[in-house]
């Protein structure tokens, strides 16, 4: 296991002001790790796998995933069922944090293996609060090491 200091956050977000709410609100929880953001799936699976324009990069950092479901070209569900079918990354936390609140795909993404699911509340007030309150669960999370 890693201590939270040792992580790197990778935001899988489409909505750039999303993006920049959630790293706002991590950061006003005192989360004073690095946040990597990327706007969509196929992108993120290139990151993630050292793949495309990321084919040169050597992860060396435990990461853990802020994932939003519905994004261009590769959605969420894609995203999710190749990390968890793949050695290199099936431990990595993977945090679903989406504005479906649908059952089924709550239920699709604990069976694809996902760590936690979280709804985005549509209020920005409750979404700041919900962001901050996730923070402070982090600060005080631990993940296993990469790999």
């Amino acid at each position: 296991m890693v201590d939270m200091e040792d992580v790197k956050i990778l935001v899988i977000e489409d909505d750039p002001g999303h993006g920049r709410l959630i790293e706002k609100n991590l950061r006003r929880a005192n989360i004073l790790n690095d946040i990597i953001k990327i706007e969509d799936g196929k992108k993120a699976l290139d990151y993630l796998f050292s793949e495309g324009e990321y084919v040169d990069l050597e992860h060396t950092a435990s990461l853990l995933i802020l994932l939003d479901l519905n994004l261009p070209t590769v959605d969420g569900f894609q995203v999710l069922k190749r990390m968890k079918s793949d050695n290199a990354t099936k431990n990595m936390p993977v945090i679903i944090l989406t504005t479906s609140d649908n059952d089924r795909d709550i239920s699709r993404c604990y069976e694809l293996g996902c760590s936690v699911y979280l709804t985005k509340p549509i209020v920005c007030g409750d979404f700041a609060s919900a962001i901050q309150k996730l923070g402070l669960f982090l600060s005080v999370a631990s993940i296993p090491k990469r790999g």
